[in-house]
């Protein structure tokens, strides 16, 4: 019991007890107030970090499909002056620029090879056929995967024994 103060005798001992009370008061609401303020600072330094991290990330997107505008600028010049050869191996360009662009940021399309699966496929219409119950029988719009994420479906036609 050594931690407990000590009783006050007379109304200067208390007004000493309650001015150093007052004191530790004080010095705790500065120091909470300063934890708030260091938190709020660090709350909107986070936010701009992220804001920059997302704007690096367009960046390096944007910068990846500049040469795949180029080869469709290209293509199209190409179709104005109608030479129909260097427009169809000018779209092939550009495709395959994109396909490879969109690889590297990690996109990798659905496959659509087998069984019919909801989580990765969103069926259209189900067609008689002579394939098992459930197969993809018809690709209809590929889908896409961005890492574990479905970014789209694909849109598949599936067959439905009769």
């Amino acid at each position: 019991m050594a931690d407990e103060a000590p009783t006050p005798t007379n109304d200067a001992e208390l007004e000493e007890r309650l001015a150093e009370v007052e004191r530790e008061r004080d010095e705790y609401l500065n120091d909470l107030k300063r934890v708030a303020a260091d938190f709020e600072n660090y709350r909107k330094r986070v936010a701009r970090d992220q804001e920059g991290l997302a704007a690096r990330a367009h960046e390096r997107l944007v910068k990846e499909l500049l040469p795949v505008l180029d080869d469709l600028e290209r293509a199209l010049e190409a179709a104005a002056e109608h030479e129909e050869a260097k427009l169809e191996e000018g779209v092939r360009l550009v495709h395959r620029e994109l396909v490879e662009a969109l690889a590297r940021e990690g996109l990798v399309e659905v496959e659509t090879d087998g069984k019919f699966d909801p989580h990765v496929h969103e069926a259209l219409l189900s067609q008689p056929s002579e394939e098992e119950d459930g197969a993809v029988i018809e690709v209809l719009q590929k889908g896409y995967r961005l890492g574990d994420r479905v970014l789209r479906p694909a849109r598949v036609v599936v067959s439905q024994n009769e």
